[in-house]
């Protein structure tokens, strides 16, 4: 009896796409470039594509992120281990963070992306800064504080604020650790509620590359490859600080911490991809969850690092700001001192904090940043909108890198993986994940 024919290349390169979602996003988002730049005007009638599957993706995050801290910080169990993890996890967002704004200030004050521009500031459209301004208005440190307590428990998801998500999820999950055996069925209940919205979020997620390809179909069609212009070279700098920042401050973190970042980059490929396709990091927070859990990480340090990291582990947000504020001053021909250098470093720090992974946050936390610092001139940020998508993206992609690192980072430091066994679990995912 014949043995059946093996199928044909195009049968398993058409089984392997049907399989992967990764690679439908990826060809998605090229034939939104596509359409974006042969028929702009289409593609710019794509836009609720995109806008709608983020929206899908932001109607379940609040509860996802509910129900992951609740479960991973009560299963913890000693307060006193919550403690411990916690301040260990604080500490490394803030040395990380700092990294980060450092390096965007070191690099933008080097190449000085913004020189030669000699824009007036009073030619620019005010509204522009005025509108993010407005945004940006309240976000001063006493607000800041009052902001994360939401007007009611119920609140915090109805309006999806992370930070307050965050904060009624820990107190909701100290208090259940401090109910002992009582408090036991309604985390394993919560647990069981948990699994509904990963489901809900597994059926969204199938709807991504329709998601990605109208996204950048509007995004191209919308601001053009031309209208870029000379802004394409600060954009450059930019991708090529984040790029910087991954390999040595991370890759670094990573050899530390014995696994090769290049491997967990390919690890995580299927979530990057998501994210590059819709510019928000929140698309991907599921599939990072599981793929971290997966790879060794306890689910109680993975349910409280990369929920509070997508509040206080900014990477690539942190990045951009220091290097916007310094190219808008540039571009003004606004003299700042080392001296107003520091203090902008010192204010991101604090304005950095919740600028959560949706798309254009970091503008608006710019925005944020420039209000409390009147020297650069507020209306200058309509430089920036043409092009803040594609900035977006890669603020996003960053963000979820650093906080994947993160969590392993945490997870090595309390000892709760071997560097053999996560080596080992890095390969086998790996090696999995590009098989045909």
């Amino acid at each position: 009896m014949n043995a059946p024919l093996p199928p044909s290349l195009p049968a398993r390169i058409l089984r392997y796409i049907a399989r992967e979602l990764y690679m439908q996003v990826l060809i998605a988002v090229v034939l939104g470039i596509l359409v974006g730049l042969v028929y702009p005007h289409f593609g710019k009638s794509l836009a609720p594509l995109g806008v709608g599957f983020i929206k899908l993706i932001q109607m379940i995050i609040a509860p996802i992120i509910f129900c992951t801290i609740v479960n991973g910080v009560a299963s913890m169990g000693d307060l006193k281990r919550l403690g411990r993890v916690g301040f260990k996890t604080i500490l490394y967002f803030e040395i990380v963070s700092t990294f980060a704004l450092v390096i965007g200030l070191v690099v933008v004050n080097v190449l000085k992306p913004g020189a030669g521009f000699n824009i007036d500031a009073s030619t620019l459209d005010p509204h522009v800064g005025q509108t993010f301004s407005a945004q940006a208005h309240s976000m001063n440190v006493t607000d800041f504080v009052l902001h994360i307590i939401p007007s009611t428990f119920f609140g915090a998801f109805a309006t999806g604020e992370l930070l307050q998500v965050l904060f009624v999820a820990i107190l909701t999950a100290m208090a259940l650790s401090g109910m002992g055996e009582a408090g036991k069925p309604a985390l394993q209940a919560i647990e069981s509620i948990s699994k509904i919205f990963f489901g809900i979020i597994r059926i969204i997620v199938k709807a991504a590359p329709l998601g990605a390809f109208g996204a950048m179909a509007f995004t191209v069609g919308d601001y053009g490859v031309n209208s870029l212009n000379r802004l394409l070279i600060f954009m450059a700098e930019f991708y090529l600080t984040a790029g910087l920042f991954i390999v040595v401050v991370l890759g670094g973190v990573a050899h530390y911490c014995g696994f090769n970042i290049f491997r967990f980059l390919l690890y995580i490929k299927d979530e990057l991809l998501l994210v590059v396709g819709t510019a928000s990091s929140e698309t991907a927070l599921p599939g990072m969850l599981e793929k971290l859990e997966r790879v060794g990480c306890p689910k109680a340090t993975v349910g409280l690092v990369i929920p509070t990291g997508y509040s206080f582990n900014l990477d690539g947000t942190n990045i951009y700001m220091t290097m916007a504020a310094i190219f808008l001053a540039q571009a003004t021909n606004t003299h700042l001192t080392l001296w107003h250098q520091l203090s902008l470093l010192l204010i991101a720090m604090i304005s950095s904090k919740g600028a959560c992974g949706v798309t254009g946050a970091g503008f608006v936390t710019l925005a944020a940043t420039l209000t409390i610092v009147p020297e650069i001139p507020i209306a200058s940020l309509a430089l920036l909108v043409g092009i803040d998508r594609f900035m977006s993206d890669c603020r996003a992609v960053t963000n979820q890198i650093g906080n994947g690192v993160a969590t392993i980072a945490i997870s090595r430091w309390e000892n709760e993986i071997s560097k053999e066994t996560l080596q080992a679990n890095l390969r086998a995912g790996t090696e999995k994940s590009v098989a045909a």
